[in-house]
């Protein structure tokens, strides 16, 4: 039945080409956007995980930073650690060649005290933003740094940090109290008493000074032999402390590798929940046009089937 008052043909190609038009909407959206879940309302589940994964990979971010801060807090100490062992190397061999007969001591000596106040400098300038793992006084006193290493969320979705930790008593090469003056009995490798072993019983003796203050102007060949052992004990304790230091270091390093691989696979899993194919978008909007197009053609022929009623009373 053709009716001038219901053209039910032209409402069934209006309805066809309104539902065509919205799929164009949503197709071009996602084309000018790049993903397939851009709000809740595309896919709730999808879109509140791909939001949380994304706020955790931006702390994920932070993190990598915090351990680019403390791999070059280790690097500064082990750079400055290695460069005074290699000094007081050269106080050793100072120690040896005065034990030579007929060696004018007062001479090497003022070589020691020059290689003593580059110890001193080393010390002092290995700081990194505000921190010094070597050199310590009363506003910057040994203890356990902590370094930011990963960001962690739980299956119950509580969040909490795995930190690296080094303790600097280790590291710290000398101590001053609030004048200035060396910690002699403090945990400073170079500022606290010498310890060395006699060869006869293996006994722990303890000179009453320490690499930064020791003279041997006046010292005897039975005090210059253990001037030498305490400074080579000096040695094994540095060495022991720059490895400690190298050990931490590459932790660092391999936390820092991980922690951005993890990164880059969290940014993938959050793709594939919530990009959009670009290829199977680009061949869908072809298609929605080419069907928009004859939705208008059928609208037309629709709205015309009414028109040609009028000749049917000429």
């Amino acid at each position: 039945m053709t009716s001038i008052m219901t053209n039910t043909a032209a409402m069934g190609a209006l309805q066809t080409l309104r539902s065509i038009n919205s799929q164009m909407e949503t197709t071009q959206d996602r084309i000018s956007s790049g993903l397939r879940v851009g709000s809740a309302a595309d896919n709730a589940a999808y879109w509140s995980i791909a939001t949380t994964m994304r706020s955790d990979n931006k702390a994920l971010s932070t993190v990598e930073d915090a351990l680019g801060l403390g791999a070059a807090k280790t690097d500064v100490a082990y750079t400055a650690m290695e460069n005074s062992k290699d000094v007081v190397d050269e106080i050793k061999k100072k120690l040896v060649a005065a034990s030579e007969p007929g060696v004018d001591k007062s001479k090497i000596q003022k070589e020691i005290k020059e290689l003593q106040s580059q110890l001193v400098s080393i010390a002092k300038s290995a700081s990194f933003s505000g921190e010094n793992w070597i050199y310590n006084d009363t506003n910057n006193t040994a203890a356990t740094k902590s370094i930011v290493g990963s960001f962690n969320r739980d299956a119950q979705g509580n969040v909490s940090l795995t930190t690296l930790q080094f303790d600097t008593n280790k590291s710290s090469l000398i101590q001053v109290d609030s004048t200035g003056t060396n910690v002699t009995n403090g945990t400073g490798l170079l500022s606290s008493n010498m310890e060395y072993k006699l060869a006869t019983n293996g006994a722990t003796v303890t000179a009453g000074y320490s690499v930064l203050t020791m003279d041997i102007t006046n010292m005897t060949m039975g005090a210059l032999a253990e001037a030498i052992s305490g400074v080579d004990a000096t040695l094994l304790q540095m060495t022991d402390a720059a490895a400690d230091l190298g050990a931490l270091n590459s932790r660092v390093e391999l936390q820092q590798n991980f922690v951005r691989d993890l990164s880059d696979s969290i940014e993938k899993g959050v793709g594939r929940l919530v990009d959009a194919d670009m290829n199977e978008e680009s061949t869908r909007l072809k298609a929605l046009q080419t069907q928009q197009q004859l939705g208008i053609q059928a609208l037309t022929i629709a709205n015309t089937n009414s028109q040609n009623i009028l000749s049917l009373f000429r």
